[in-house]
């Protein structure tokens, strides 16, 4: 396995759908995360081996920044084609992801943290696998506006991104 790299991200297209989040890159191709993101108040832990992609939107929800966190497999030109970022976190280290948004490596679990006020934006966390995706959006306690498309409701139960555990 080749050394990646830390790359910034840019600002992408968003379309916050009923039916998931559709993210546009610069190079004119998109990606649809399917499924009404669940709601988890202040972080999310995602499961081992699995590919976590954090959006955070813009005030208005129309452009975001998307990083993956530890995508060891993507090459540095394909990241930067796309103007997705990537940042790479050393086991028991915590990293600023965006002002209001940390990632911390458990080991073999990645937690996202936010503060969704202080990120002026939502806060969305993808975490996939060959065996399926599971989207959740990070909001402050007792956050339950649910009339704004993609993020208006629970699909899963648990508090964390790999069922509970």
């Amino acid at each position: 396995m080749s050394q990646r790299s830390d790359i910034a991200p840019d600002t992408l297209s968003v379309s916050l759908e009923p039916e998931g989040v559709e993210v546009e890159y610069v190079d004119g191709r998109s990606v649809f995360y399917h499924g009404v993101p669940a709601k988890r108040e202040w972080s999310v832990v995602c499961g081992p081996g699995k590919d976590v992609h954090v959006l955070v939107t813009s005030p208005d929800e129309r452009e975001g920044v998307m990083v993956y966190v530890n995508d060891r497999n993507t090459h540095d030109d394909i990241l930067e084609s796309t103007g997705v970022g990537r940042v790479i976190i050393e086991r028991g280290e915590e990293t600023s992801l965006f002002p209001g948004v940390d990632a911390e490596n458990h080991g073999y679990r990645v937690e996202v943290s936010a503060d969704p006020e202080a990120a002026r934006g939502r806060v969305f966390v993808f975490a996939e696998d060959e065996m399926g995706e599971a989207s959740y959006e990070i909001v402050s306690a007792g956050d339950d506006e649910g009339e704004r498309g993609a993020g208006e409701g629970d699909t899963e139960e648990g508090d964390n991104a790999d069922g509970g555990e």
